[in-house]
């Protein structure tokens, strides 16, 4: 918007100052003076006239409510950009001309020129959605919406010949009404819901398989352990079987060892003392064989000698006179005869 101040030192003129994004169109008299985008200058408001014209780009928003070939109604929310491409030819077309004073618009030019694209727009939409089936609309979805409205605005002579010019068009919806809207999302409500089913009954059954899995690798497992403990098992009682064998065998070899010991050295102590009986037999023999040469006065003298070693343990001794006298005969009879050979 641009700025008109008037100034106490010089009260009859008055000074505009416009943004560069405003193009100023000065008359006086009514003839161009000046014409151009931010330009500034002292003027006297006597016979004078100003317009400004707007440069910048402006987003219009727009509501368009149409019905589709198949009579279904559709809501379609755009934007459409435009800006003004002939400032001069506008300001001849639209009043766009300023309070002196203030500096404000005096009527209102750009609510107008945004009637004029909406109802164009709306226009170029709701053509395109009465050519076209609720299922094609849907299906091309924005873009067919937006190419079209894009086109027709951009071939619209009635834009062009006011100095207009439209930038880009952009649909943001095009949806159908919210009870149609919830009938359509059914069925692909439906399959989402089936695919989460399938996903989740996938998955279900993929546990049950893990678990499955999980439970013949347990049971192997268990069976694996079995048969090795059946093994061990087994090996201990061959273990057990083969040290009780060979204790036994060990033992055995002991005892026989113990009895040969024994039988050797039984054998050994009978032969020695079957040497020692022998030893004694012979040497009584050998000595019975001399008491045998002996005789009998020397037998008897011996015994008495034996006799009289062993008097000392007798407690009792009966000698009859019998034995006596026949024991003294001998004996004298025996020294007789030894001093008879020691005379000779």
């Amino acid at each position: 918007m641009a700025e008109v101040r008037t100034y106490s030192i010089l009260p009859v003129l008055r000074h505009l100052r416009a943004e560069p994004t405003s193009h100023i169109v000065f008359f006086k008299r009514g003839q161009k003076k000046h014409s151009g985008p931010g330009l500034a200058f002292w003027f006297s408001p006597l016979g004078t006239s100003v317009a400004e014209v707007p440069l910048e780009d402006r987003d219009l928003p727009l509501t368009v409510a149409g019905r589709s070939a198949d009579f279904q109604d559709v809501h379609v929310n755009a934007v459409v950009t435009w800006r003004v491409t002939d400032p001069d030819l506008l300001a001849q077309r639209v009043d766009f001309s300023l309070d002196t004073r203030t500096g404000r618009f005096n009527a209102e030019p750009l609510d107008k020129l945004a009637g004029v694209v909406v109802q164009l727009a709306q226009q170029l939409v709701v053509g395109f959605l009465a050519r076209h089936p609720l299922s094609v609309l849907l299906d091309e979805g924005i873009d067919g919406v937006r190419i079209a409205l894009e086109s027709g605005l951009t071939r619209d002579a009635n834009l062009s010949s006011l100095g207009i010019a439209i930038v880009a068009t952009r649909v943001a919806a095009l949806r159908p009404t919210p009870e149609l809207e919830r009938a359509l999302q059914m069925p692909a409500r439906e399959r989402i819901q089936q695919s989460a089913d399938e996903a989740t009954y996938a998955r279900r059954a993929l546990a049950v398989e893990k678990e499955r899995v999980i439970q013949q690798n347990e049971l192997a497992t268990k069976i694996d352990l079995a048969k090795k403990e059946e093994v061990l098992i087994a090996q201990n009682g061959q273990n057990q079987k083969k040290r009780t064998t060979d204790k036994a065998e060990a033992e055995a070899i002991e005892a026989t060892s113990r009895a040969n010991s024994t039988r050797l050295a039984a054998e050994a102590e009978a032969n020695a003392t079957r040497l020692r009986e022998a030893a004694k037999v012979e040497a009584e023999r050998e000595h019975v064989a001399i008491y045998k040469a002996l005789p009998s006065q020397v037998m008897m003298g011996l015994a008495a000698q034996e006799l009289a070693q062993k008097l000392h343990t007798i407690e009792h001794l009966s000698i009859s006179p019998d034995m006596l006298g026949t024991l003294l005969q001998r004996v004298l009879g025996a020294q007789a005869n030894a001093l008879e050979e020691q005379s000779r």
